[in-house]
């Protein structure tokens, strides 16, 4: 059985103290609210509905901890930028996702999910320099690859390689589909990676 395979819903975290103590690895999702993040952590689990996925983007408004196996845990970071809530909640979010981000000594690297056809807003590019300043290491998923034709989501794939030169070996990029399954062994290895499987 896979590492993915035994990953149990933990806990819901608002805030960084509520979290499990900052020992083992970590891996975080992070992502615009419609980026499709709970369906891709559904995907690589293959497991349906461990990360809920909702009609509503903007719904995942806490950190949410699945264990994989003692030390080892994903988590499913509050998506940004899309969701209808107030601004002051969203500074909140986006502070703790900073802090997050600059102090979890157990965190080995950030899966950034963008849409294929939306790639790189702002708040993915402020993400990816959070990430460069703490210097760790980020794979972006390119979601929803389905919706685009062979030669444009090619071509989509080489325009993010192509933003994301200057950060050299730190930042990696791939297709995904959750829908059609597609790239969830790309993404697997490079999680295998980060956890040492």
């Amino acid at each position: 059985m896979s590492l993915y395979r035994k990953a149990k819903f933990l806990l819901s975290a608002a805030k960084l103290s509520q979290l499990p103590a900052d020992e083992g690895f970590e891996v975080a999702f992070a992502g615009r609210s419609n980026a499709g993040k709970s369906s891709a952590i559904n995907a690589i689990t293959n497991i349906t509905g461990l990360a809920r996925t909702s009609k509503t983007p903007g719904r995942t408004q806490l950190i949410n901890i699945f264990d994989l196996e003692p030390q080892r845990r994903l988590v499913d970071l509050p998506g940004y930028g899309y969701a209808k809530v107030p601004e002051a909640v969203k500074r909140r979010w986006q502070h703790t996702l900073a802090e997050y981000l600059q102090e979890r000594r157990c965190l080995r690297g950030i899966v950034l999910l963008m849409d294929i056809r939306h790639p790189l807003k702002d708040f993915d590019v402020q993400m990816l320099e959070w990430a460069y300043q703490a210097q760790l290491p980020v794979h972006i998923l390119l979601t929803k690859s389905d919706k685009l034709g062979s030669g444009a989501s090619k071509a989509a794939l080489h325009k993010v390689e192509q933003a994301v030169r200057d950060m050299g070996e730190l930042v990696s990029v791939q297709r995904f589909s959750a829908l059609k399954k597609t790239g969830i062994d790309e993404a697997v290895e490079q999680l295998n990676d980060w956890f040492r499987v």
